[in-house]
């Protein structure tokens, strides 16, 4: 399966199933993250690393796979911050 990299994007979505008997109203669309460490093959070596402090924080030591989760269902999530 080739992917085209003008749609690639490290927040995936999909439509739950919703059968035609199904008394529940439709879900609706549900987001979820994947982690940037599933588009890496091996970890390349010599990679630059967070100092200790902030590896903690991003929990990661390396800037390669950090990952900032903003969630999706916030109101104005993915427009700029600003």
């Amino acid at each position: 399966m080739k992917t085209n990299p003008k749609t690639f994007t490290k927040r995936k979505s999909y439509v739950p199933f919703h059968g035609p008997c199904d008394p529940c109203p439709p879900i609706g669309r549900k987001y979820y993250s994947t982690p940037p460490n599933l588009y890496v093959g091996f970890q390349p070596p010599n990679l630059p690393q967070f100092p200790p402090e902030e590896a903690l924080k991003c929990g990661t030591l390396w800037p390669t796979f950090y990952d900032f989760y903003e969630n999706p269902y916030k109101k104005g999530a993915g427009r700029g911050h600003g």
